[in-house]
């Protein structure tokens, strides 16, 4: 993406820039990390390895992430930033590749670390199974536009033809069969080959942002005025500012030894809901207790394991799908909490439990006898562990500017694609804000460290409230307006 497409986003819609004086933090213990620092006489002056390096007071030697979260010592950079300033990104979704591009529209390269095994998007996810050439957005669904400056970016998106609008029938399905249609207003977009080649799109016009993956970054270290990252152990450069793009119980493990207490405390406070998904393709339409399925997406309600369904082939193909019948089904995060195990290794009798319930739960919503719904002809089943947040400080972005760390991401403002997008500009231009200071008057540019969270009200797909889209459902007075998290 050319940079000069995107918005401008100024750091004045931050608040507030500076930390409130009524906020009393427990004085954290203080590591000064300056490249002039003294410094003991050694056979190697260079940076220590790992079989060398000198254990820290804040280590892994700690027995609990929680107890190291609230006892490490603060990083406090003292030494001006570099002539030519190189940010470190940690997480490779929509947050973090706007916050990648942000930086480079003004001037300051970044390198992207994320894990994805298949590509870049986080839960801009699309899963292509070959050689039946089935197509399931797994994650984010849709995606609607409210603000200015996201809007600006979806326009651009709409000139390369990245993104359309989606014209299906989208509604309300209740238990029994009961469907109620949500009005068009306003715009559903949807990836015009699905969510993840859009993500990968973001980056195909850049020149200062580099692009790591797979790769876990395992941990953070202070030394000699710059952040150290690194993968087990193997090196993965040095940075002038770090930013934490993800969340979850990996976000809380590398920030429990980081020197960073701060920034440790307030995503520790976050809470997630685990949603489970199912892919699921089927031969012909599936049927209805009235007839055939002519909806492409429903907000599911009265069913314990489902909430959301959608038919991604006709979503994305239209009337050109020919083949199966293509469905992501999610699960209520009720659901999802009750059937939680560690997503990177889910038990086969789990998932074929979940993906029995999920298909008995879709076959009570569509109103159809127990045991009459098709059998799809193929069917995978995935826990979003980390999926939805249940509650929010409601601020664009977190920085640290004496450990030079920020946080972004969609669970900042909500939960939705446009949050993400939004908050990875804010913390983009604070950043570059922070960097043309030179690290001067540091306390100015501290933003969110204190900030509480507030609840969210609902845990599932469709209890999260929608600009816009919410508005429009009152007036049906069925349902409030929703859409998956990013």
């Amino acid at each position: 993406m050319a940079p000069s497409a995107l918005p401008s986003f100024s750091s004045s819609f931050l608040f507030p820039l500076k930390t409130q004086k009524s906020f009393k933090p427990p004085k954290p213990l203080t590591i000064i990390c300056s490249s002039q620092e003294a410094k003991k006489p050694s056979k190697n002056p260079q940076r220590p390895t790992s079989r060398n390096r000198k254990r820290t007071p804040y280590g892994t030697s700690r027995r609990s992430i929680l107890k190291k979260t609230f006892t490490q010592e603060q990083v406090k950079f003292t030494d001006g930033v570099s002539a030519d300033p190189h940010v470190g990104i940690i997480g490779g979704g929509m947050a973090g590749l706007l916050c990648a591009l942000s930086l480079e529209k003004r001037g300051v390269k970044s390198t992207v670390f994320d894990t994805g095994m298949h590509g870049l998007g986080g839960r801009m996810g699309t899963r292509v199974i070959d050689p039946q050439q089935l197509i399931f957005d797994h994650a984010a669904q849709f995606f609607t536009v409210s603000d200015s400056r996201f809007s600006k970016l979806v326009d651009y998106w709409l000139e390369k033809g990245l993104v359309r609008e989606w014209q299906g029938l989208v509604g309300q399905l209740e238990l029994g069969g009961r469907f109620v249609p949500l009005p068009s207003s306003p715009p559903r977009f949807i990836g015009v080959n699905g969510m993840r080649p859009l993500a990968d799109s973001l980056l195909s016009e850049t020149s200062m942002v580099n692009v790591v993956r797979p790769c876990w970054i395992s941990k953070l270290e202070p030394f000699n005025g710059m952040w150290h990252l690194s993968e087990n152990g193997k090196p993965h450069g040095e940075f002038d500012a770090i930013v934490i793009a993800h969340n979850g119980k990996c976000a809380n493990r590398l920030l429990a030894s980081s020197g960073l207490p701060l920034i440790a405390r307030q995503m520790k406070r976050l809470d997630l809901s685990s949603i489970w998904a199912l892919l699921a393709a089927f031969e012909h339409p599936l049927p209805m207790g009235d007839g055939k399925v002519t909806f492409q997406g429903a907000f599911v309600k009265g069913v314990d394991s489902v909430s959301w369904m959608a038919n991604n082939s006709l979503k994305l193909l239209g009337s050109q799908s020919n083949g199966p019948h293509c469905w992501t089904f999610f699960s209520t995060a009720a659901y999802g909490k009750q059937n939680k195990v560690p997503q990177e290794n889910i038990p086969s009798q789990t998932a074929e439990k979940v993906k029995t319930s999920m298909l008995e739960g879709v076959e009570a919503a569509l109103g159809l006898p127990k045991g009459s719904l098709p059998r799809p002809i193929y069917s995978r089943v995935q826990l979003w562990g980390a999926a939805l947040p249940t509650n929010t400080p409601g601020i664009p972005c977190i920085f640290d500017p004496h450990g030079r760390a920020g946080i972004c991401g969609d669970w900042l403002l909500g939960s939705n694609l446009e949050s993400a997008a939004l908050s990875g500009m804010a913390l983009a231009n604070h950043i570059a804000d922070y960097l043309q200071s030179d690290g001067a008057c540091p306390e100015e540019f501290a933003v969110g460290l204190e900030k509480e969270f507030e609840a969210i009200k609902g845990h599932d797909i469709g209890q999260f409230a929608l600009a816009g889209v919410e508005s429009s459902l009152k007036q049906h007075n069925e349902m409030s307006a929703f859409q998956l998290a990013t």
